[in-house]
């Protein structure tokens, strides 16, 4: 079976889909991929669905070895780049690699993750419809090491792709949030200044919530309340009144009071954002919360749209040194 066989990663690497649903009541996380929409991007790139599995590179680049027969690749992320072999791929394509070739990824310049997406998907286990890794709890499999060798479909029935046009993805540049249900432990002169400061993200943040430095935001109900719900982007306050962006690896209830929710459309732009980067907020009504959602949906449509064919064949013959030409020896 082809496989990607592990050489080289940073630290935290792991297996992503878009998240394992239906199963916060029983305490389990959704997980999945910290940028959705790079994981899409990805995945259209190789003739996949939006959701297929992929991998997930936080702050580093990686180095594979293709075993077993050929795939085909992408990477995406902030100025995440791939080569296979000595041979650079354009970025927003995808490229055919063949058994024994080496892929190297580098760290995404420009952001927190980058993404490699295989034709069919890696094809690690599923458990509980998802082969997302959760990091803290190991549901899913854990973080990858070298020598792991990641299954895929492999073979060479997927013709390169690449975005023909780019499709931009208008959020602004404050992160927009609904009201959460304890924004009435915080007053209205510290809710002003939530929304007037800028916060940075700091470097103790992690898949399971992003943390925020800044003015600290102080409740006149104290910081302890009966454990409830909690969703990716609701922002939590703790006893030291710094907020906390609650991440894709979640738990699934806390007992430190919500200011806001980060809205789903803005989650993926807020998980790329480098460590020390400025983050503000602005407050939105639950309409325009929901109309978000629906751009965000087209925006993903219009994206798949923009995936076409690529014809990279002559490049990538040359790059295996194959014969190029013919001659009859007496024009030599």
């Amino acid at each position: 079976m082809t496989a990607l066989e592990v050489l080289q990663f940073g630290r935290g690497a792991s297996v992503q889909d878009a998240g394992r649903f239906g199963y916060r009541r029983f305490g389990v996380s959704t997980a999945g991929a910290m940028d959705r929409r790079a994981l899409a991007l990805a995945n259209f790139l190789v003739g996949n669905r939006p959701d297929a599995a992929a991998l997930e590179l936080p702050l580093s680049g990686a180095e594979f070895r293709v075993s077993g027969g050929p795939v085909l690749l992408a990477a995406v992320g902030p100025g995440t780049t791939m080569a296979i072999g000595d041979r650079p791929v354009a970025a927003n394509t995808s490229a055919q690699a063949f058994d024994g070739d080496r892929v190297i990824v580098s760290p995404p310049r420009d952001g927190i993750c980058g993404y490699i997406a295989v034709a069919g998907g890696i094809q690690t286990s599923l458990v509980l419809g998802s082969r997302s890794c959760h990091h803290r709890s190991g549901v899913g499999g854990g973080v990858l090491t070298p020598g792991d060798r990641l299954p895929c479909v492999g073979g060479l029935g997927h013709p390169p792709l690449a975005m023909t046009k780019p499709i931009e993805f208008d959020g602004g540049e404050a992160f927009r949030i609904v009201s959460g249900p304890q924004a009435e432990f915080f007053g209205k002169e510290t809710r002003s200044h939530f929304l007037s400061e800028s916060y940075q993200i700091s470097p103790r943040s992690d898949r399971m919530g992003i943390r925020l430095e800044g003015p600290a935001l102080l409740s006149a109900k104290g910081y302890d309340i009966v454990s409830e719900g909690v969703v990716p982007g609701c922002i939590q306050v703790p006893g030291d009144g710094k907020p906390i962006v609650l991440g894709r690896d979640c738990q699934t209830t806390g007992g430190y009071p919500k200011i806001a929710t980060v809205i789903s459309a803005d989650l993926d732009r807020l998980a790329q954002i480098p460590i020390g980067g400025a983050v503000r907020f602005r407050a939105i009504s639950e309409a325009e919360a929901i109309d978000a959602a629906r751009q965000a949906a087209k925006w993903l449509r219009d994206l798949e749209d923009a995936i076409e064919p690529f014809d990279s064949a002559p490049a990538n013959l040359l790059s295996h040194n194959l014969i190029g030409g013919v001659t009859k020896g007496d024009d030599l």
